[in-house]
């Protein structure tokens, strides 16, 4: 479901997947080839939320603002299942693991990793190329190569995917 919040209206590239019982409202921009699963909910209604390019939101996520502070999500991101990001920025081949709660002001570094569960507190910086983990979430380590290609091939996985699911669309 598509809904404009007052004068702000979804914005989605005509190459983008969205699955069924996505909700999707107001001041949203969803780049090419990316991908939002099953019952995600992406409200723009208080500040915008920008998803770039080759971006996977995962089944069940939960992506929200507080106001004036927007919700950036730059290319090539994976966002696993039932992850909620509030007012956050998240940089590019980024992943964010399977439940974890990213808030207000919090940036993940380019290339970096959150594991399953984690919870990255308000403000908290996140480096480039890191494994973070935890409640609150801490740097573990750099990230190893294997964790890099793992990153790539789910990615990869996921933009080939919707592709796939987007064409039965038609």
């Amino acid at each position: 479901m598509m809904y404009p919040y007052k004068e702000n209206h979804p914005e989605i590239a005509d190459s983008a997947f969205i699955a069924d019982y996505v909700t999707i409202t107001g001041d949203v921009k969803i780049g090419d080839e990316s991908s939002i699963w099953f019952q995600t909910v992406i409200r723009g209604d208080v500040a915008p939320t920008i998803i770039g390019n080759r971006v996977n939101i995962q089944d069940l996520c939960c992506l929200h603002q507080s106001p004036n502070r927007p919700l950036i999500i730059e290319d090539d991101v994976t966002v696993g299942h039932q992850v909620t990001l509030h007012s956050s920025i998240i940089r590019k081949q980024a992943l964010i693991g399977m439940g974890s709660i990213i808030l207000d002001g919090a940036e993940i570094g380019e290339g970096a990793f959150i594991g399953a569960g984690s919870l990255v507190p308000q403000g908290k910086v996140i480096p480039p190329h890191t494994l973070a983990f935890g409640r609150p979430a801490k740097v573990i380590r750099p990230l190893t190569e294997a964790d890099v290609h793992d990153m790539e091939r789910i990615r990869r996985e996921y933009v080939e995917k919707g592709q796939y699911y987007k064409s039965l669309q038609k």
